[in-house]
């Protein structure tokens, strides 16, 4: 673990109980100088290599996600959140190395278990905040983590309703406009239905052009089934 500390952080007004992925489209040492920039931080940062930051205690708040709903919650979602950011110069479009999740693991397990976090708040950027954000994207290796005991994947068993809005909600997107229902279809789709997302092979038009051109997917067979999946896994996991 590299100490690396940022100054962005206040005192936390209620206890921890979820775990926000992130990614940026840089290094360790780039990540930091743009934090450093904007005035953000993380708790952890996860270089290419795999070498782990700390840049702030977990018991602060650090300035990672911003506003956010998750689960019903409408609110900044940093005060209840750790934040790591993983290094991955597509923004999650390719593959992440090996060694990174092998680093990414253990830090999340020891995080989940000190803070006692349900797999139902283990959570990507672009699941809290759809409409903003597009990572940790459509390559991280989400079924991976949850076999590792970090948030879910669906068993197979199939919720009874096939209504995208009610299935979304029931996860914990955000659905309360026809803008957020949509932007939150994909950000599903990023975490558990990958082929329907397009890449963008610059990140640097990704970052500002995330959201789908067209929403055929969402009444697309797989989708919906694939939704009634992780709906149900999410709603019977204790």
């Amino acid at each position: 673990m590299i100490n690396a500390p940022l100054p962005f952080f206040d005192d936390r007004s209620r206890s921890v109980d979820m775990l926000v992925l992130h990614c940026t489209a840089g290094t360790a040492a780039q990540t930091l100088q743009i934090l450093h920039k904007l005035n953000l931080s993380a708790h952890y940062i996860i270089d290419l290599n795999g070498d782990i930051y700390q840049c702030v205690d977990e018991s602060k708040r650090a300035w990672h996600a911003g506003v956010g709903f998750w689960r019903g919650e409408d609110c900044g979602l940093n005060d209840r959140s750790v934040g790591i950011e993983i290094c991955s110069l597509s923004l999650g479009q390719t593959p992440y190395a090996p060694i990174q999740i092998q680093a990414l693991i253990p830090l999340c397990l020891d995080i989940i278990g000190r803070h006692k976090i349900v797999p139902q708040n283990i959570v990507g950027h672009s699941d809290i905040a759809p409409v903003r954000k597009p990572d940790p994207g459509k390559a991280f290796p989400w079924r991976q983590l949850a076999q590792a005991g970090i948030g879910l994947w669906p068993q197979g068993n199939l919720a009874k309703i096939s209504d995208v809005a009610a299935l979304l909600s029931d996860i914990g997107y955000d659905t309360r406009t026809p803008h957020a229902l949509q932007a939150s279809a994909y950000a599903f789709c990023r975490r558990f239905a990958p082929q329907f997302v397009t890449t963008i092979s610059d990140p640097k038009i990704l970052v500002d052009n995330f959201l789908p051109s067209d929403n055929g997917f969402m009444s697309d067979e797989t989708f919906v089934q694939t939704l009634r999946a992780v709906a149900w896994t999410y709603q019977n996991t204790l």
